[in-house]
């Protein structure tokens, strides 16, 4: 007995650390990277409200840091161009990773700022390409670029195509960029996501309000309403899909919780998304823009019912043939089996059931909450008894025509059993070793439903 109650201690153990590890590899948290890319170039040694506008940026940017230190989850990195070289002349190379990620860097960056002087020109672009590098490979990072500047590119660089190639490739989310001094947005529009700080009180503002957009906790709600709008739809796939890399960035089965209300998901709320919905067919949200730090709400019409395909009578074990569902213009979108329910929008399908002949149902029409059930005649079973190898031919006959069906194997000389929809057919056959067509034998033959054919050659 103590035996027992020991295995059964364990076994119940066993089943709690493995609920414990799945739940591990659910709750995946990301690491957020946040890059800064800091002007150096000449013009940051001009005045700015009675003090060097680098000092005041150095300055801000330090203050940040201090307020990151104990934010959990996030590493942070220093890149600066216009720093290495003086104007004139100009060098356009004049950009480099000063401090790269890594965990409680923060004072580095601090510690590093107090020695660089704003002297050179500014290769913005060639700033952005490299960060390329200084995301280093992170399976599990959301990679973020706040660049401060107060001025534009000039080494003749395309900022506009550097950022999308970033955003297509997965690498950084969209920049932020502020522009300090003077508004440059016709510029960096096209770039990244552009705040003008006009004097030194709307600069610190506006990093902060970035910072908080960055790291704030968005949550969303996807509802998938009924017939009658209410959210009760449930247990699809939701595939995130951010726009601008195309990559897919989440995948959800959607949950109804234990109140009946969809369940909340966490998504990184700085991308834009495509919504796709594993509904047949699949449905898409497109353009889901979310706001930050806020619960967002998303919804679909998602009206589905049943569709049933069966047979009349007795389903045979071995006659299992699937059955093509499609829309109006035939396209496939879901294959199910015999006697099995599957869910779809509701509307009109051309639904294909793959027996011998095939059935095509045209324009059948799904309904919302219903079940739409469609019987089919149990086959007949053909059989073909023969000792020889032939060559054969199956034809339907329909309407004094006869359409054909199905090749009989011609490397086989054992006998074959073929299910077949009740109706009249023709059996065309030559042995194959015969060298005349005059050996040609011809037998017409009914299939009952239920019934079996016999046939011998």
């Amino acid at each position: 007995m103590k035996l027992a109650f020991r295995n059964i201690t364990l076994f119940l153990s066993f089943l709690l650390l493995g609920s414990f590890t799945f739940a591990q590899q659910q709750e995946v948290v990301k690491t957020t990277r946040i890059l800064f890319i800091l002007d150096a170039s000449k013009s940051m040694s001009g005045d700015w409200q009675g003090e060097e506008k680098f000092l005041i940026a150095s300055r801000i940017l330090s203050n940040v840091l201090d307020s990151l230190k104990h934010t959990e989850n996030l590493q942070v990195a220093l890149r600066v161009y216009g720093h290495q070289r003086n104007y004139p002349p100009q060098n356009c190379n004049d950009t480099k990773l000063e401090v790269p990620f890594a965990p409680n860097n923060f004072n580095r960056i601090k510690e590093r700022l107090k020695y660089i002087k704003p002297r050179g020109t500014s290769p913005i672009a060639l700033s952005l390409e490299r960060s390329v590098s200084d995301f280093t490979d992170c399976a599990n990072c959301r990679n973020i670029i706040i660049l401060i500047s107060d001025g534009i590119e000039e080494c003749d660089g395309d900022i506009c195509e550097v950022s999308a190639e970033l955003q297509r490739k997965g690498i950084a989310i969209k920049p932020f960029i502020i522009g300090i001094g003077r508004d440059n947005s016709s510029v960096f529009d096209c770039a990244g996501t552009y705040f003008n700080a006009p004097d030194i009180d709307s600069f610190q503002k506006t990093i902060n309000v970035i910072i908080t957009k960055v790291l704030s906790k968005t949550t969303l709600q996807v509802n998938l309403l009924d017939k009658n709008g209410k959210p009760t739809e449930s247990n699809i796939n939701i595939a995130f899909t951010d726009i601008a890399s195309g990559k897919i960035k989440y995948n959800f089965i959607h949950t109804l919780n234990e109140k009946g209300l969809p369940d909340t998901l966490v998504v990184d709320p700085l991308l834009d998304y495509k919504i796709t919905l594993s509904t047949n067919p699949k449905l898409e949200i497109s353009n889901v823009t979310l706001t930050e730090g806020k619960h967002n709400i998303v919804y679909a019409d998602c009206e589905r019912g049943k569709l049933k395909v069966e047979l009349k009578g007795n389903t045979p074990a071995e006659f299992m043939p699937s059955v093509i569902v499609k829309t109006l213009d035939n396209k496939i979108i879901n294959v199910q089996q015999l006697s099995e329910e599957r869910k779809y929008l509701n509307g009109n399908y051309n639904i294909d059931v793959l027996c011998l002949p095939i059935i095509k149902l045209g324009s059948v029409n799904i309904e919302a909450d219903k079940t739409t059930k469609i019987q089919i005649d149990s086959p007949g079973i053909l059989n073909i008894y023969k000792n020889i190898r032939i060559y054969g031919f199956i034809y339907q006959l329909v309407n004094d025509r006869q359409i054909r069906l199905l090749d009989i194997n011609e490397n086989s000389s054992r006998s074959e059993s073929i299910y077949l929809q009740p109706g009249f057919y023709r059996l065309v056959y030559r042995p194959l070793y015969s060298n005349q067509s005059v050996f040609t034998q011809s037998i017409d033959f009914e299939i009952v439903s239920s019934k079996t054919k016999k046939i011998n050659l």
